[in-house]
């Protein structure tokens, strides 16, 4: 199998099984746990540089590494949407709203009125729909993913 549809494949599902151990652990309800999640951020690198460094063997260029990390993060992005979908609408349908338990929790934690409370999570609740959410995974993936693979492509690479 191509290094590129390898690698994206890798990062897009090791990404939905990290969201899924999120849920089943339930640890998007607890607000001490739930920057738990950003630990995609750390697969998709960890996979790019695995991916960068194979790519790199095979003789890409500096502008070859941005492409093939850009590639393998949308192949990821189409995965996460699905994985996405999943999760919120199949395993988890009351996502959401237990989401908008845990953000005012937060925000009354946080000195918020009861007026700043509910306006932060009404303003927020029209981005939490399960395809606006999917379609930011996917962008989340892609722009780390062009990121990741400015900086990992300047060193591996054909020199």
């Amino acid at each position: 199998m191509n290094i590129i549809v390898k690698g994206g494949l890798m990062i897009g599902v090791l990404c939905v099984i990290w969201t899924f151990v999120m849920g089943f652990t339930g640890w998007y309800k607890d607000p001490a746990m739930l920057s738990a999640f950003y630990l995609v951020i750390v697969i998709q690198l960890a996979v790019l540089i695995w991916g960068l460094k194979q790519t790199a063997a095979q003789g890409r260029t500096y502008g070859g590494q941005i492409a093939a990390g850009s590639l393998m993060s949308l192949v990821a992005g189409v995965i996460i949407i699905a994985g996405s979908l999943l999760f919120t609408t199949v395993a988890f349908p009351e996502y959401f709203e237990e989401i908008k338990v845990v953000q005012t929790e937060m925000l009354k934690a946080a000195g918020k009125t009861d007026a700043e409370v509910t306006a932060e999570v009404e303003a927020a609740a029209q981005f939490q729909t399960p395809m606006s959410q999917a379609i930011f995974g996917c962008i989340g993936t892609l722009f780390t993913g062009v990121i990741g693979s400015l900086i990992i492509g300047s060193f591996y690479r054909k020199k």
